[in-house]
C-alpha cells in the first residue's frame, strides 16, 4: 500500500445505536458519505462478511468497484467495528485496491466514529500526492456531515457538497472539525494499526471490469 494511510476522527454526540445504523445501512451510508453514489450488497461468505458493488458518479462516467466488509458489536467495552476490502479495475478511479475499517468507541453521551484506510493507487505515486490529500479532506467532510445528521438530524441533502462555499453558513459541516491523527500520533502514521483482527479475515474483493 501508499506510504501514509487516511486517519479520521470525529466525536458524534447521539447515541451508538443511531451511528451505527446511519454507517451501516448501504441506503444511509450513501446519503452522507461524497465518495460513494451507490453501495448495493450482493452475496454474504462462509465467515458472515458481506460482498457488495459500489459506484461513484463522475461528470460523463461511473466509476465502479467490488467490496467485501465484516462487522463486530462485540467489543467489551461497547465498541464495534467494521472492516472491509475494496477494489476496482476502472483506469479512471484514483484507487486500485484497498483496505480499512471503522472503529466506534462510546464516549459519554456520544461516539468516537474513526476510519483508518489505505490504499494502492490508481494513478501513479506522483499523482497520488495530490489526489490522497483530496480523499482525506472528503472523508473528514462526510464524517461531520454524518455528525450533523445523527445530532441534528439535518438531513444530509441539506449540505450539498456546495456548501463548503457558504462561509455565512458557520453550522455547516466542516472537514476541519475531525481529528486527522489519533492522539499522540502523526499523520504519516501507519494508520491501519489498529485494525480489528477482522479485517485479515476477510478474502480479497473481485475486480470489476
Amino acid at each position: 500500500m501508499a506510504e501514509r494511510g487516511i486517519y479520521v476522527e470525529v466525536r458524534i454526540a447521539a447515541p451508538l445505536d443511531t451511528v451505527w445504523e446511519l454507517t451501516q445501512d448501504p441506503d444511509q451510508h450513501t446519503r452522507w458519505d461524497v465518495r460513494f453514489s451507490e453501495i448495493v450488497p450482493t452475496t454474504p461468505t462462509d465467515a458472515g462478511a458481506v460482498r457488495f458493488t459500489y459506484s461513484r458518479r463522475v461528470p460523463g462516467r461511473t466509476v465502479v468497484g467490488d467490496g467485501v466488509s465484516i462487522g463486530d458489536t462485540s467489543g467489551r467495552d461497547g465498541s464495534r467495528t467494521s472492516a472491509l476490502r475494496f477494489a476496482t479495475a476502472d483506469p479512471l478511479s484514483p484507487i486500485r485496491s484497498g483496505r480499512g475499517y471503522w472503529r466506534y468507541v462510546p464516549d459519554g453521551d456520544g461516539v468516537r466514529f474513526i476510519t483508518g484506510y489505505d490504499y494502492a493507487p490508481g494513478w501513479g505515486k506522483v499523482v497520488d500526492r495530490l489526489a490522497r490529500p483530496v480523499l482525506g479532506w472528503a472523508t473528514a467532510w462526510s464524517f461531520d456531515r454524518l455528525r450533523v445528521w445523527a445530532e441534528r438530524g439535518e438531513p444530509p441533502e441539506r449540505w450539498p457538497l456546495a456548501s463548503v462555499l457558504w462561509f455565512w453558513r458557520p453550522e455547516r459541516p466542516r472537514a476541519a472539525r475531525c481529528r486527522r491523527a489519533p492522539v499522540h500520533g502523526r499523520r504519516r502514521d501507519d494508520h491501519l494499526r489498529d485494525a480489528p483482527a477482522t479485517l485479515a479475515s476477510l478474502p480479497a474483493p473481485r475486480r470489476t471490469s
